[in-house]
């Protein structure tokens, strides 16, 4: 890859050196050193990319979203404007006078916790996403949702905290019930089956 492989607008930062050809990165937005971004990405004015996220190729990161670090995402994903991950369960400012915070934000490992986002998931505008979760391939998390939990994959999940409202599907259609554990997409004709693993339910793509 060479910078011409890719665009930075004159007034964004791009200080990392792992940025896919065909990528656009936008005015204002800020991507840090060791951030890793993909292929025919697009990242949003006031976009905030912090140094040990990974993001995959033909992701969208619309404005003001903050991507920190341990979030990783997949291919085709889309993050709306002004989504925030976090990263830190019990958080503190590691500039606090006492000991015992100085000692475990003195290793990553004693309070990062990662996040992934599955290939194809969309996340709404405002959404929060607590630490240490992952968001399943193609799932939808609505506008303003906070989610707490695991989202299965195809789920549609909405509100304080996030719950599962339905399912949708690969083109981002609400699956219409056809039946027990049957769902079907009125807009491509794709028929999915609920599947349980453990006492979480998720679907699988049937044709």
């Amino acid at each position: 890859m060479t910078a011409a492989d890719i665009f930075v607008h004159p007034n964004a930062i791009c200080e990392s050196e792992q940025v896919g050809a065909g990528t656009r990165i936008w005015a204002f937005a800020h991507v840090m050193t060791g951030a890793v971004i993909g292929r025919d990405c697009n990242i949003g004015d006031h976009a905030f990319i912090e140094g040990g996220s990974r993001i995959g190729d033909r992701v969208t990161v619309k404005n003001q979203a903050m991507v920190w670090r341990g979030v990783e995402i997949d291919d085709d994903v889309f993050i709306g404007p002004g989504v925030a991950f976090t990263n830190d369960l019990h958080p503190r400012s590691a500039r606090m006078p006492n000991a015992a915070v100085a000692s475990r934000y003195a290793d990553q490992a004693c309070w990062m916790a990662g996040t992934r986002v599955e290939i194809g998931a969309s996340l709404g505008a405002r959404c929060t996403v607590l630490p240490g979760l992952t968001i399943g391939a193609y799932a939808m998390i609505a506008a303003g949702a906070v989610v707490t939990r695991d989202v299965p994959r195809y789920a549609l999940f909405a509100g304080v905290p996030a719950k599962r409202q339905g399912w949708v599907c690969r083109c981002g259609a609400r699956l219409l019930n056809t039946g027990a554990a049957v769902w079907h997409c009125g807009r491509c004709n794709a028929t999915f089956s609920e599947r349980l693993a453990g006492k979480c339910i998720s679907l699988e793509k049937s044709c």
